[in-house]
């Protein structure tokens, strides 16, 4: 089966001549595809995605008790996970704040389903959205806070651990 124009698809050819920026997009454009097509045929396991969500937060925790660190990056991604669990447990329309539909309360009431404000799928994928000047910020803190120990013995010691040439007595 050829790839051609008429069948949505680049032909060799077309790869060939294309420019590297096309060839990378049409390749993310197909994983993209086989991934949405993954999730689209787990939508029926929500067992077996919540056991495999488990165990690999399981095995996340078992990686910070041995290794003895990443504990600041493990505290962020628990607050992380906190906010969309958060999301994941809320209605879509606030009912404090809209009025929109509710659930029913009487076995009268019409029935509305739930509507999560953050999807299943959202709170599971871990898509973090990154401001950079923060993340330089922190590195710029952590950096000041773990050398401070070090800077005070070189400023006690009056030492400078670099060597710019021959030393004149």
């Amino acid at each position: 089966m050829e790839n051609g124009p008429a069948t949505g698809g680049l032909a060799v050819d077309d790869i060939s001549s294309s420019s590297p920026a096309s060839v990378v997009s049409h390749w993310s454009f197909n994983v993209s595809r086989r991934y949405q097509h993954l999730l689209d045929k787990s939508v029926p396991h929500v067992l077996y995605r919540w056991i495999a969500c488990l165990a690999v937060a399981l095995i996340y925790a078992v990686r910070v008790y041995m290794v003895q660190g990443y504990y600041i990056i493990t505290y962020g991604l628990g607050i992380y996970l906190l906010n969309l669990l958060i999301g994941f447990l809320s209605p879509q329309i606030d009912p404090e704040t809209q009025d929109g539909p509710s659930l029913p309360t009487r076995g009268s009431d019409e029935f509305r389903p739930f509507v999560r404000r953050l999807p299943e799928f959202k709170f599971c994928v871990f898509d973090v959205p990154v401001f950079w000047p923060i993340l330089v910020f922190y590195w710029i803190s952590l950096f000041i806070l773990t050398m401070r120990k070090q800077m005070m013995h070189m400023i006690k010691y009056k030492y400078i651990p670099f060597s710019f040439g021959k030393q004149v007595l």
